[in-house]
């Protein structure tokens, strides 16, 4: 999406994926297949654009911080890192003073039945990593087995929030220039 929005801008898009099938490819000016881990590669690529964006958060931080090294990386590795963890995100916000639901860290089951007692039901367990529009996430109610709980999840390390009754849902997105204007 992000490479046919800088198509449809008149920009060029030089796009490196480690799948030769990305959609992107279609609508970009270059293209580089290799891994995220591929550090000479990732040197030759940073070397021929002027700025570097990600379209989302699952690529290793690692990653962000070899291209940031010869190149302008916007969200810079360390916003990515956070983007990355729930719970890191959640500490995030907390210390920006954001209100969030009640959460806390769950790493195995013992832990989830001690969030538990803190948090109470129905809260959602959801892992720390690589979940998104509702994956990776489950509801725990009344009675359920915990230690089910906690697997269903593959083990992962989690975080629990409590379930917070809303009527609506918002997204927002802000931007800002280099010199810090929104």
């Amino acid at each position: 999406m992000l490479a046919l929005a800088a198509a449809k801008l008149g920009l060029k898009a030089h796009v490196y994926a480690p799948c030769p099938e990305s959609p992107a490819f279609d609508v970009a000016s270059a293209r580089t297949i290799a891994t995220y881990e591929d550090e000479l590669t990732l040197a030759e690529f940073a070397g021929t654009v002027e700025l570097i964006t990600f379209e989302f958060e699952n690529i290793p931080s690692r990653t962000a911080a070899i291209l940031a090294e010869s190149c302008v990386v916007r969200p810079g590795p360390e916003a990515l890192a956070v983007c990355q963890d729930r719970l890191a995100e959640k500490e995030f916000l907390t210390a920006a003073g954001v209100k969030t639901a009640p959460y806390t860290r769950v790493d195995d089951a013992g832990a989830l039945a001690r969030a538990i007692a803190q948090i109470g039901r129905p809260s959602i367990l959801k892992t720390r990593r690589f979940g998104y529009d509702g994956k990776g996430q489950v509801l725990v109610r009344e009675g359920a087995d915990l230690a089910v709980t906690f697997r269903t999840l593959g083990g992962a390390p989690a975080i629990l929030e409590a379930v917070v009754p809303f009527s609506k849902e918002i997204s927002v997105v802000a931007a800002r220039g280099p010199g810090g204007e929104f």
